[in-house]
């Protein structure tokens, strides 16, 4: 089993790379953990403070979980992966099952940033993008997806995505082993990182 991080700061264009990447390589053969599902849950404290919660710091992730169901998976055992509602901050009572795969990606923002959790990829890729390109693709993603207002979605860009940002995940880039300037436009990136995985299968 080949263990691919995907990482990259908030719009920088990881989910895209990874559909593009699925897309190239053959069916089955691949199976994603979105580092997004295993967002802590948060059913213990008020509405109120889980609208407050900055999930752009690493503490808001279960890293734990995330590092037993890959140790799971590698030992070919199939996992029970956790469902996260954005809306209400809380996992589901549902979990979606997953079946260990030739390739498992792991991607979210954070991937490249828990010790751990690094020290379990083979492959590790950090997805670059320019700031304002960032910014632009969560603007419409959070008004589109979370139901936010534009003003929402700046007064949070610049309360915890952006400190975050430079903090943890910018600084997360030096681990990788390949980086992707460019996000999803930058084909040869992809195919690159496609080569190396095929050379795997």
């Amino acid at each position: 089993m080949l263990i691919v991080g995907i990482a990259g700061g908030t719009g920088s264009g990881k989910t895209t790379v990874v559909r593009r990447l699925i897309e190239m390589l053959p069916p089955g053969e691949v199976v994603i953990l979105p580092q997004d599902s295993y967002y802590k849950d948060n059913s213990h404290i008020t509405i109120e403070e889980r609208q407050k919660i900055n999930f752009d710091h690493p503490d808001a992730v279960e890293f734990t979980l995330l590092m037993s169901h890959l140790a799971e998976m590698r030992a070919g055992r199939p996992i029970e992966m956790p469902v996260y509602s954005y809306l209400t901050c809380l996992r589901s009572r549902e979990t979606i099952p997953v079946q260990p795969a030739e390739v498992v990606v792991v991607e979210g923002i954070l991937v490249l940033v828990d010790p751990g959790l690094r020290s379990m990829l083979d492959i590790k890729v950090f997805v670059d993008a320019d700031a304002d390109d960032r910014l632009g693709r969560v603007i419409q993603r959070d008004i589109v997806e979370r139901g936010r207002s534009v003003l929402q979605v700046l007064a949070r860009y610049n309360e915890t995505v952006k400190p975050s940002h430079l903090q943890f995940i910018e600084p997360s880039k030096r681990y990788a082993d390949i980086i992707i300037p460019g996000g999803a436009e930058n084909t040869v990136g992809i195919e690159v990182l496609k080569t190396i995985i095929e050379k795997h299968l």
